[in-house]
């Protein structure tokens, strides 16, 4: 498989450059997609983002050096790009619980993060509900805030945000601008890569009768994009983290489209009866135009 390729020509290229400074933008080249695509992907797939293994595999390598040779701390440090030795030593001993030069010792426990690679898993047991769609230039409004994109960051930054706009009454005004009942569903918005950070809004579409005061105004360009369903359940029970995984593990891989740059979108409906739907809405191309 084309995408299984990429992925391993990807790790190899990062193990192979492990005592350098190594390029992003270079290995998402590799895997055929963009910078951005590439880190969200293995954060979801691995469950670690891609900078922690980067760092667990060099301290890896660097506590074997230690253990084998009579190479100076300091060489290790400079090897495997940290500015210091007291910068290698604390990061040494926060993965390690020993300081470098204790590495050396009888006896010593260490710990040692293998190489990643990537092989085809069966899966399949469990559907994922999906629809392709063409989608028109619309526009939303709401509050909005920065988080960071890396690995599990953006599951706790949201929902604390989420719990500040109830709290400051922010959510409150969203559904009196839009026109929304006391619990009307509104929707959120992952925007404006910025490398490493995305914006995050919680709003809903902009009423006809303009930008109501105190909002700011987010336009959001034509666009295919794949919707993807948690189904219908009971509050509380959608599990949203679980289908983001989901989405960039099992459906990205072997699907026959690309990640397009653009607004990502989380919308909750109201079903009635207690019930609820979320759907994750992805910018997608075709791969075949991209």
């Amino acid at each position: 498989m084309d995408w299984l390729k990429r992925m391993n020509n990807a790790m190899e290229y990062i193990e192979t450059h492990l005592s350098e400074a190594i390029d992003f933008d270079k290995v998402a080249r590799i895997a055929c997609c963009s910078t951005y695509h590439f880190q969200r992907m293995f954060s979801f797939i691995t469950n670690v983002p891609l900078s922690e293994y980067i760092r667990r595999r060099r301290l890896t390598l660097a506590a074997f050096e230690l253990q084998s040779s009579g190479i100076k701390v300091i060489d290790v440090a400079f090897k495997y790009d940290y500015e210091s030795p007291e910068a290698f030593s604390r990061a040494f001993k926060k993965m390690h619980g020993v300081m470098p030069m204790s590495a050396r010792d009888k006896g010593v426990s260490l710990k040692a993060y293998p190489r990643l690679s990537f092989h085809i898993s069966i899966r399949g047991d469990v559907e994922i509900n999906y629809k392709i769609e063409e989608k028109q230039e619309f526009e939303m409004f709401g509050v909005s805030t920065l988080v960071n994109a890396d690995g599990e960051s953006p599951f706790i930054e949201i929902p604390k945000f989420w719990e500040k706009c109830i709290s400051d009454g922010a959510v409150k005004r969203i559904r009196a601008a839009a026109g929304l009942g006391e619990h009307g569903q509104i929707h959120a918005v992952l925007y404006n890569n910025q490398g490493g950070r995305l914006s995050y809004m919680i709003g809903y579409f902009l009423p006809r009768s303009g930008l109501p005061q105190g909002f700011e105004k987010l336009q959001i360009p034509p666009q295919t994009y794949a919707i993807f369903s948690t189904g219908i359940n009971p509050d509380g029970q959608n599990d949203i983290h679980g289908l983001w995984r989901r989405i960039w593990g099992e459906w990205f891989p072997t699907c026959d489209y690309n990640f397009a740059n653009g607004p990502e979108f989380e919308m909750t409906y109201d079903r009635g009866n207690g019930m609820y739907e979320m759907e994750v809405w992805i910018p997608v191309v075709k791969k075949s135009e991209s």
